[in-house]
């Protein structure tokens, strides 16, 4: 893989997509651009080094939620990427709408720059480490293969010597895990992250640090998990998950 250094920046006036590309360039970011959806999709695919998307809402054709869901669906599993969405116009349903697609991030036109600027670098940065999670997760999966592979040998050899080895115990019972809670089906990968930090105790902007995220964000996707899950608040959520107050 790639180290997914390039942004990639979709809207439909050009001169937006100029200036977003030399201001970014200037800060030595490596972009790729377009104005339309579709192109934006084949770049995409083609570029393997694209891990971060930004993405205008309201575009002729395929809208920016519309694409990222699309991008989504058709990537390879293993490929980890980012998301930014912008728009002029965009109420709060869009916004929630957008999160609920799995848009890391959302800002207002007209673009402040330099916080536009901060949350590219923190995303580039979630990305990467995301990649990087994953190699080493394939790495835990492949030794976790080879030691099943050897107890399997050592069972087959106790056999036949007459000494077969015990039956390892049961794994203990642990905490409940996102995923086990009702409505957990409604909550989008990004959302079981928040869910995940939350039942760690972590405050909104400890949240915002870690995933690279605005703390804004952060607050609606706590809001929509409390809701999903029928919890009344955080601290019920996080004792449900076997977490600290």
């Amino acid at each position: 893989m790639n180290d997914l250094n390039k942004v990639l920046i979709v809207d439909n006036e050009l001169f937006i997509v100029e200036e977003l590309k030399e201001f970014l360039e200037s800060h030595g970011m490596v972009c790729v651009s377009c104005i339309d959806a579709t192109e934006a999709i084949k770049l995409f695919h083609e570029d393997e080094g694209i891990g971060l998307v930004l993405s205008d809402y309201r575009m002729p054709g395929i809208n920016g939620i519309e694409l990222i869901r699309t991008l989504d669906r058709t990537k390879p599993k293993e490929r980890p990427f980012e998301s930014i969405l912008f728009t002029g116009d965009a109420d709060k349903e869009d916004v929630i709408d957008a999160l609920r697609a799995g848009i890391s991030d959302y800002y207002q036109k007209p673009l402040d720059l330099q916080a536009l600027l901060e949350g590219v670098k923190r995303l580039q940065a979630a990305v990467r480490q995301r990649a990087a999670e994953q190699k080493l997760g394939a790495i835990g999966d492949r030794l976790k293969e080879m030691s099943h592979s050897l107890q399997e040998l050592q069972q087959g050899v106790e056999t036949l010597s007459g000494n077969p080895l015990p039956a390892e115990p049961e794994p203990a019972a642990g905490k409940l895990s996102v995923t086990d809670l009702p409505g957990c089906t409604k909550l989008s990968p990004r959302q079981v992250e928040v869910a995940e930090l939350l039942a760690q105790g972590l405050t909104n902007y400890q949240i915002s640090c870690e995933l690279g995220i605005s703390e804004n964000t952060v607050k609606l996707y706590v809001s929509q998990i409390l809701r999903a899950t029928n919890m009344h608040n955080r601290t019920l959520l996080a004792l449900a998950l076997g977490g600290r107050r």
